[in-house]
């Protein structure tokens, strides 16, 4: 162990991860460096049990040598174009990128001392990432503002339009409208139904069809292009995008998943699939969509197009910014993006997520997009404060929301995993279009579940004042009561009220089993907006139960002191706000971040204490039924490459146990550092499927040299043959410091140290696996040998590891792999 220690150190300081980069083979996925996923079936056998390429744009020439050796040969006089460079499917070696952005910052820094323009050179640098950041808050808060306003455009659509201006929402359209009352504020005559426009009239059973209609067409259009569009153009732009992000964001490599195509048709498609009325939401996805701005604005700067580890920062810093233009939670994002999805997250990248999270918002508060002045729609201010009984059915909500989110994340994962395994999957159009015609069946003759659900939460979190002529707030009116400023105390339920409260019992059923189906179609689908729905349904008739036993038992002992006649008590809008954070919690696990948001959202730091003892409660509950939140299920499910920090190895088993060649496997093919010829290396090549070879002093001794990639073997080979003269099958291949002098007739021999590993990872057979697991995860490690007094025994690759550990659960270990 202490020899494998010692490797990592030389690595650290390995002087032959050049910092000069070259240019992808594959020109083609020039801006599109980071993957696709979604809506393919991806095969990771190719690699076998030795895990992906890695990307060293150093100079990987043929001439130069590792830790400072003399040249050996000039074979190659320009390095090789894709030497070092990572495959599709593969994981980044993050102590190589982690090193070359070292020796580029070295060489930076010596060469800032000799003239003025290298000094230039070194600010422009350290600015480089700053600058980055503010085009990353920018283009990101430009597109969630276009994206608000067009989803909030379109939805309105599917019941009416606007005849002042077709562009106008039904908002917008009454508002410099001189012709509606106060109580009737939504309806003027600039804005027509359907019905109005089709047949003249808006009253009856048939302008009631009429509209409903029109509803369900309007809904099936807008899924109908949104699937198509993401099935024709980018499958990687359907679903949340957050588990894969968490993928990238460890290190792996999803060609085209951040890509321009990828941002164009998801913003598209996410307008579509929210206004169609789907039980989804554009949060989780617009996280997606500021990573796609972030990898894209990364090809402007060289240090971030360059090195996979540093992108991985920026991708870190666009992950918060999703959240702050999403939520109007500029702080919650950061936090989220710490929590929840980042797998490497150092001091300064949590400076310049703040950065960027902090012009997002400033961003979106300039668009203004719901014209409230407000950075969501849903913002609320609560006037009265809560009393420390109320901790009581806070504790409830939150015990609901840990029941409802295992129920959720088993029925989300069992209906997914059916929609893999069955013909389900084979017709994603039908499927979307179905789904979408039974949410608008059912959802058009309830108000609360025919409207947006921002809208709907808006209504839930509201507190009840003097101008609200809401449903919720139709109570009874009392005479001699006291008003204070907009506050009210608390009354008598009237009629509307409890039919209200039924309509809100069905659609909380309704939205329980809907989105239990939605989340995972091909289309963009967030989780955030239909988890806290639930939870602010459940919460509101918690809350109106609670004031109404209030208001008729205020002599109880539980009451007296802090409840007396016509005081207001009981803030229902308080327990929807209560009961989201803990619905949303259960799903996802999140705590801190969690909580942060929502008193963003809210405003008000007096009811911390409350979202902390519901999110706590909802997590604890949540974790008693099942330990995976939502995103790591589904990363699970897809079968990627994954170590879950949260997840705990107990086990006590050897490095020896899990390694391969296992005792019933062939033996573990390597490389020999002098002794064979260019025939032999790519006969191996071509006999197994390896992303690797180790390369040892010879079959006999089994002393190991370093570790050389298979892609950048076959590079160098071919690159070898069509520059130099002379490279032929017969050709020895070297890997030694020093070349043996060949005789006169022998042709030409290849010198390929300088594209080895000298330092690569390695731990002793008798290494315990949870010491390797957390080497693993703490160094992003992708392969690590097994040596046993110098002699190689085999090697541990990530899949490994995860294999080891799905038969430790009693899982399928062949599910680690893409499906």
């Amino acid at each position: 162990m202490t020899k494998g220690l010692c490797y990592v150190e030389v690595m650290m300081e390995n002087t032959g991860y050049c910092s000069e980069s070259f240019t992808s083979l594959q020109s083609a996925a020039s801006d599109e460096d980071m993957v696709e996923i979604a809506g393919a079936t991806l095969d990771f056998s190719s690699t076998e049990d030795v895990p992906p390429l890695d990307r060293d744009f150093g100079s990987v020439g043929l001439e130069n040598g590792i830790n400072g050796v003399p040249k050996l040969m000039d074979l190659l006089d320009e390095p090789v174009p894709g030497v070092g460079t990572y495959e599709d499917f593969n994981t980044i070696d993050w102590v190589r990128e982690k090193s070359k952005d070292r020796d580029r910052l070295r060489e930076i820094t010596n060469k800032s001392k000799e003239s003025t323009w290298h000094l230039m050179k070194s600010i422009n640098d350290a600015f480089s990432g700053w600058l980055l950041m503010l085009l990353v808050g920018l283009m990101s808060g430009a597109l969630a503002g276009g994206i608000d306003i067009s989803a909030h455009w379109m939805t309105d659509l599917k019941e009416g339009v606007c005849l002042r201006g077709f562009w106008f929402n039904h908002e917008h359209c009454c508002w410099s409208s001189n012709e509606n009352t106060f109580q009737e504020r939504d309806k003027c005559p600039d804005w027509k139904s359907w019905a109005e426009l089709l047949i003249g009239y808006n009253d009856g059973p048939l302008a009631y069809i009429m509209n409903y209609l029109l509803y369900v067409c309007w809904a099936l259009l807008f899924s109908f292009l949104a699937v198509s569009l993401v099935r024709a153009f980018a499958p990687y732009a359907c679903g949340s995008g957050i588990p894969e992000i968490k993928t990238i964001l460890s290190g792996f490599i999803i060609r085209g998943y951040l890509g321009k195509w990828t941002l164009m048709i998801k913003t598209i498609t996410l307008v579509l699939a929210v206004s169609s009325g789907l039980s989804l939401g554009k949060e989780g996805p617009l996280v997606h969509v500021a990573c796609c701005c972030g990898n894209i604005l990364c090809h402007l700067f060289t240090k971030y197009r360059k090195n996979e580890a540093k992108r991985r920062e920026v991708l870190s810093a666009a992950a918060a910014v999703g959240v702050s233009v999403a939520f109007g939670a500029p702080i919650g994002g950061v936090l989220f993006s710490l929590e929840e999805v980042s797998y490497y997250f150092p001091l300064k990248t949590l400076w310049r997520s703040f950065f960027a999270a902090l012009v997002a918002a400033f961003t979106l508060r300039s668009i203004n997009p719901f014209g409230n002045s407000r950075l969501v729609l849903f913002y609320v201010e609560f006037h009265s404060p809560w009393h420390l009984v109320e901790l009581v059915p806070f504790v409830f909500l939150g015990i609901f929301g840990g029941i409802w989110g295992a129920f959720f994340i088993r029925a989300n994962i069992a209906w997914c995993r059916r929609r893999k395994t069955t013909w389900l999957g084979h017709y994603p159009v039908l499927e979307v279009l179905v789904v979408t015609a039974v949410t608008a069946v059912l959802a058009f003759p309830n108000s609360y579940t025919r409207m947006s659900t921002s809208e709907l939460i808006s209504e839930l979190f509201n507190d009840c004042g003097l101008l609200d002529s809401s449903q919720l707030c139709n109570y009874e009116n009392i005479t001699d009561i006291k008003l204070s400023g907009n506050t009210l105390p608390d009354r008598p339920a009237g009629h509307d009220v409890y039919t209200a409260m039924w309509q809100l019992s069905l659609a909380l059923i309704f939205k329980m089993l809907i989105t239990v189906v939605t989340f995972g179609m091909k289309v963009p689908s967030g989780l955030f907006i239909p988890s806290m729905a639930v939870g602010a349904i459940a919460g509101r008739l918690l809350g109106v139960g609670m004031e109404q036993l209030a208001y008729y038992n205020h002599d109880w002992v539980i009451f007296k002191g802090w409840c007396s006649p016509g005081a207001d008590c009981i803030t229902p809008g308080l327990y929807a706000m209560v009961g989201a954070a803990a619905c949303l919690g259960g799903v996802t696990r999140m705590t801190v971040s969690l909580v942060v948001i929502m008193f963003e959202l809210t405003g008000g730091l007096e009811y911390i204490v409350p979202l902390m003892a519901a999110t706590m409660t909802s997590k604890w509950v949540a974790d008693a039924l099942g330990r995976e939140g939502i995103y790591e299920a589904h990363i699970r499910l897809n079968g990627y490459p994954f170590l879950e920090h949260k997840e705990e190895f107990s086990h006590k088993t050897l490095a020896m146990d899990i390694m391969r060649p296992r005792r019933s496997d062939p033996p573990l093919s390597v490389i020999t550092q002098d002794g064979m010829t260019v025939q032999e290396v790519e006969e191996l090549i071509a006999d197994t499927t390896y992303s690797g070879f180790p390369v040892v002093v010879s079959h006999e001794s089994q002393r190991l040299v370093g570790f050389v990639l298979r892609r950048d073997v076959v590079i160098s080979i071919d690159n070898a043959r069509l520059r130099q003269e002379g490279i032929v099958s017969t050709s020895r291949v070297f890997f030694t410091e020093y070349t043996p002098p060949q005789p006169p007739n022998f042709p030409p021999s290849l010198k390929l140290r300088g594209i080895m590993d000298l330092s690569p990872f390695t731990v002793t057979d008798h290494t315990a696996m949870d010491i390797v697991v957390d080497i693993f995860r703490k160094l992003g490690l992708r392969q690590c040998l097994v040596t046993h007094n110098g002699r190689l025994l085999g090697i541990i690759t990530k899949k490994d590891i995860l294999k080891h550990m799905a038969q430790i659960a009693n899982r399928d270990p062949d599910s680690i792999m893409f499906n």
